[in-house]
């Protein structure tokens, strides 16, 4: 495992961590399951674990709090807060207070009594900068929370909250926590020069893309992700950009094989090697899942092959830039760039 400094922390965070967002229901992962994935990714190296309050409403922190129980002080622990809580209007977003509440929740059911990353799982449009930083300074000057970040937010938005922390002598998001991939790139263009000008620690989500560069989607072969049950318009091969991904795979695959390499280890090798990542997400729903990933993590890619991928996938490229989740909300709303008269 190689380790790298997680932005400017001084924390050192191995360039695979754990995510958890497939225990529990989301993956079928039962209690033992999760544990002996949590005991073999801790044995291969790995020493983050992050999670979130939305993960299975809960379940996924309760299930990372007993499988790393009596060992809390090796493990850089790591989860998130905005996404809805149940129906009640204010359980979601970005006040105050919501995330002292959320907080207080995660704590519980991690059986912790700090968090080393507090992360804003999504930019809350109706609550400002200057609101959220101050109730997450509040919680870091508590003992509560160690750092705390941003998820899945416009380069823009990283700016903006950069500079109200500045203005209002607040606290400042240290990491960034984007989807990246091959065959989603976009991040290159924009969250990724941002967050290497400002010192951010980068968290790549989803470094496999659903599924996509595991193996488990080849042409010709029936798909065996199991993402694929639970949003099949993503793998639907009539869809363009679903065809596109396919195509892409293929070509990926072959540069894998004459690289001597698997499609996962070339997948995360990818994601590993850019600069301004900090570490990729894995997020294995078994055992044989975590150890095929965890092969890769002292893969290092030639200059050769990196070419090869770009020449298959352009750089600052999305095959699928529908599904992404920081597209500015100008863009998919009409009216908000509609002039009234």
């Amino acid at each position: 495992m190689q380790y790298r400094t997680l932005g400017r922390t001084g924390v050192q965070v191995g360039s695979l961590a754990l995510g958890a967002m497939n225990f529990g229901a989301i993956g079928r992962t039962t209690q033992d399951e999760a544990t002996a994935i949590v005991d073999a990714a801790l044995e291969g190296g790995v020493n983050m674990i992050d999670t979130a309050d939305w993960y299975g409403a809960g379940e996924s922190e309760e299930m990372v709090g007993k499988a790393i129980a009596g060992r809390r002080d090796d493990i850089v622990l790591a989860t998130k807060a905005n996404m809805p809580m149940g129906d009640e209007r204010n359980r979601q977003g970005s006040s105050r207070r919501w995330l002292y509440t959320a907080l207080d929740d995660s704590l519980r059911r991690l059986g912790v009594d700090h968090v080393d990353l507090y992360q804003i799982h999504r930019w809350d449009p109706s609550t400002g900068d200057e609101e959220t930083l101050s109730a997450l300074t509040d919680l870091q000057r508590a003992g509560k929370i160690r750092y705390f970040g941003s998820s899945t937010f416009p380069a823009y938005r990283i700016v903006q909250a950069r500079w109200a922390a500045r203005e209002h002598r607040l606290g400042r998001y240290v990491t960034e926590q984007p989807s990246y991939s091959i065959l989603q790139r976009g991040v290159e263009a924009h969250v990724l020069p941002v967050a290497q000008e400002y010192g951010l620690g980068v968290l790549a989500w989803s470094p496999l893309a659903s599924g996509w560069l595991s193996g488990a989607v080849r042409r010709g072969r029936e798909i065996t992700t199991s993402r694929a049950a639970i949003l099949p318009e993503r793998f639907d091969l009539s869809v363009p950009s679903n065809q596109a991904r396919l195509d892409a795979v293929e070509r990926l695959a072959a540069v894998a094989d004459e690289a001597g390499l698997t499609l996962i280890q070339l997948a995360l090798g990818f994601v590993t090697a850019h600069p301004g990542v900090t570490s990729a997400l894995i997020g294995p729903r078994t055992l044989d899942h975590l150890h095929s990933q965890l092969a890769a993590a002292d893969t290092v890619l030639s200059a050769d092959v990196l070419d090869a991928i770009d020449e298959i996938v352009a750089p600052g490229t999305d095959l699928a830039a529908h599904e992404k989740f920081d597209t500015p909300p100008a863009l998919l709303d009409p009216a908000l760039r509609r002039r009234r008269n």
